[in-house]
């Protein structure tokens, strides 16, 4: 019998980033200027672009980036896999 292997679900995660209005808030100073890093299927993947991104603008203490889960967004009734 010939071994299936099945893909690995698509759970599809943004990185994007700007400077902050206020270190109080997750409020942007200027939308036009949010960096759109980009879309990753997996958080693995999201993350390390996510580290490289954010280590870019160290200097920059207003500079924040952010990691969204969009397949939580695409279907919020989804269970969160147990911890452990």
């Amino acid at each position: 019998m010939p071994e299936t292997t099945s893909k690995p679900r698509q759970l599809l995660h943004l990185v994007f980033g700007g400077e902050l209005s206020s270190l109080d808030t997750h409020e942007f100073a200027d939308l036009e200027k949010l960096d759109i890093v980009g879309i990753y299927p997996n958080y693995a993947e999201a993350y390390k672009a996510w580290k490289a991104s954010a280590q870019k603008t160290v200097d920059n203490a207003q500079m924040r980036y952010f990691i969204v889960h969009m397949h939580r967004l695409l279907d919020p009734v989804e269970e969160p896999p147990p911890k452990g």
